[in-house]
């Protein structure tokens, strides 16, 4: 009879599946993010919810107890070297005390698109609630062309108050005429110069008239 009997039994052995929640316990507070599939990440949310509740306890009876449930093992660095704290001394001093006003729900699966090769089984992205990985950045938010074409009006009328009155441009620089002479065309000056030589013409009388 199924008495009290939850969970999936994932096709292994008591003592394989146990190892393997272990395992991938620890590589998600590690990484805060693994990728593995769906029935193997409803499985292990369970275990690693349990062992944050735990932990947020901070006392020496909270760390045997996540010690007893997942065991503890070094971490890399990113030069590939053994890193100085462990998984569990991750899990108490900087994963607990980010959720400590939280009740609950502390990780979060996203299915993703891609299948396993092999079975075509459904693949998931099991990764700690409010963590933020290195270098990420925020996406922008969609605003509605609405919100656009409003916003462009507002810092349009916005300049249009700012901007100082146009200055005059017919005032003209102290200690400069404000009416300047055009240069006379070549035209003008051949007919100027005609109209002196028959004033001078008419001006002297032939010496005939003199000598009479």
């Amino acid at each position: 009879m199924r008495h009290r009997v939850s969970g999936k039994q994932l096709s292994r052995t008591a003592s394989h599946r146990k190892a393997l929640l272990r395992n991938l316990a620890a590589s998600l507070i590690e990484h805060e993010a693994i990728r593995t599939t769906e029935t193997k990440a409803k499985q292990v949310q369970r275990f690693v919810e349990r062992l944050i509740t735990i932990a947020r306890g901070g006392t020496l009876h909270a760390r045997r107890r996540v010690i007893s449930l997942m065991r503890d093992r070094r971490m890399m660095d990113e030069d590939g070297g053994v890193a100085a704290k462990t998984v569990v001394g991750k899990l108490l001093d900087d994963v607990a005390p980010r959720y400590a006003d939280r009740p609950g729900g502390y990780t979060r699966i996203i299915h993703l698109s891609d299948r396993r090769i092999g079975d075509a089984g459904r693949e998931v992205l099991l990764q700690l609630v409010e963590a933020e990985p290195a270098g990420a950045e925020e996406a922008p938010q969609s605003v509605s062309r609405r919100k656009r074409r409003a916003s462009k009006r507002r810092e349009a009328a916005v300049a249009m108050t700012e901007s100082p009155a146009p200055q005059d441009q017919s005032q003209d620089a102290p200690g400069q005429d404000s009416e300047t002479e055009a240069p006379p065309e070549a035209g003008d000056e051949q007919t100027d110069e005609q109209g002196d030589a028959a004033a001078d013409d008419q001006s002297e009388p032939p010496d005939d008239a003199e000598k009479q």
